[in-house]
């Protein structure tokens, strides 16, 4: 009789503001305050320069593209997204900041389309238009029946991890943010203030902090996914300190760490039988026609499929579906991309220990050994 097996669909940066959100059906105000592009919908044109035509009022599901299809056909129990767009009409933009995210609240069905089961807040593009603009995002969700981990009106909020019934058991999201991604101290949720759940560095001492909530809300059965927003946009290298706090969180009773921020993905490790992924790398942004860093072939995004133990959260499978961003859109990567994807991780996380594979010329696949 085949294993029974939770699982889970991890997804890293979920960007539905800014060019995307002009293309929506219902576009907020395209107001921008970076320093060459104050125009939202400029992003859309470099998009239609790199890609051809962009329809405008495509329908909500259109920035998700064939990803639905691959959701749909994974049949995951579970699908956990990092959210990383402010859902406000507020028009205080945070001072000091070179890029704001924001995603008119009318367009919740777009971020709907994909059925997230946690939505992810804890990074630093979620109080971009300050804690009014928090504020309404985490109304809007909660009215759309959406859960989030990550944010919240309080420190007890932000900490409170997400519980999803999965199964006989619960998956339970512990979301929180580093200051190595870009998040400003001042953005930590307080008593009696609304913010992120905030980690200011990798130390052994912060970590021993998370997994003590983690001892504190996890049952026989559950499994803890802590999902992290740490490190720079760019580069495949995991810091001694990164390696280090994923493998104490492990120890602490997480059962898979579901880390993101780079726009490209990181290496992957299996750590005592439980999946560490360093960085997710981005799935839906207005990223296309924007150069600068080609090597790492940031219009390639990935889909993580995570097949674990019910129970236990050992992992027995992971697969990877690679995807495309074309005219603000995710269509499914030729066979020559996806190859490109697997050669570049299998090389990066050879350190790691693990092996990344190919199936069917477009699958990436890790066996546990």
């Amino acid at each position: 009789m085949r294993e029974a097996t939770l699982v889970l669909a991890l997804c890293g940066d979920v960007m539905l503001g800014r060019g995307v959100d002009q293309i929506l059906p219902h576009p907020g105000d395209p107001s921008l305050w970076e320093g060459f592009i104050r125009d939202a919908r400029a992003y859309v044109r470099l998009a239609e320069a790199a890609n051809g035509p962009i329809p405008r009022r495509p329908g909500a599901a259109w920035p998700w593209g064939d990803a639905l299809d691959v959701l749909d056909l994974a049949v995951p129990q579970v699908r956990i997204i990092n959210l990383e767009t402010s859902v406000t009409r507020c028009p205080d933009a945070a001072p000091r900041k070179a890029v704001h995210y924001r995603m008119n609240p009318a367009n919740l069905p777009s971020l709907t389309a994909a059925r997230p089961d946690c939505c992810v807040l804890a990074n630093n593009h979620i109080l971009d238009f300050g804690r009014r603009g928090l504020a309404e995002t985490i109304e809007v969700l909660d009215a759309g029946g959406l859960r989030t981990a990550g944010a919240g009106r309080d420190a007890d909020g932000a900490w409170r991890p997400a519980v999803i019934p999965a199964g006989a058991g619960r998956v339970l999201v512990l979301a929180f943010g580093v200051a190595s991604s870009g998040i400003p101290a001042s953005w930590a949720a307080a008593t009696g203030r609304s913010g992120v759940a905030f980690v200011a560095e990798l130390s052994g001492s912060q970590a021993d902090v998370v997994v003590d909530r983690v001892r504190r809300v996890k049952r026989r059965g559950d499994v803890v996914v802590a999902s992290v927003h740490w490190g720079p946009n760019w580069g495949y290298r995991v810091g001694r300190d990164e390696r280090r706090f994923a493998h104490a969180l492990i120890d602490g009773g997480v059962d898979v760490v579901h880390g993101h921020s780079s726009h490209h993905p990181r290496p992957i490790e299996v750590y005592r039988h439980r999946l560490v992924l360093y960085g997710c790398g981005d799935l839906v942004n207005d990223y296309e026609g924007i150069g600068g860093h080609d090597r790492y072939r940031a219009d390639l995004r990935l889909i993580y499929l995570a097949s674990v133990r019910p129970g236990t959260g050992e992992l027995v499978r992971l697969r990877m579906t690679p995807l495309q961003a074309h005219r603000m859109r995710l269509r499914r990567a030729s066979a020559e991309d996806s190859g490109w994807l697997r050669t570049v991780l299998d090389r990066v996380s050879r350190d790691f220990g693990t092996d990344v594979d190919i199936e069917d010329h477009e699958t990436l696949v890790v066996n546990p050994g």
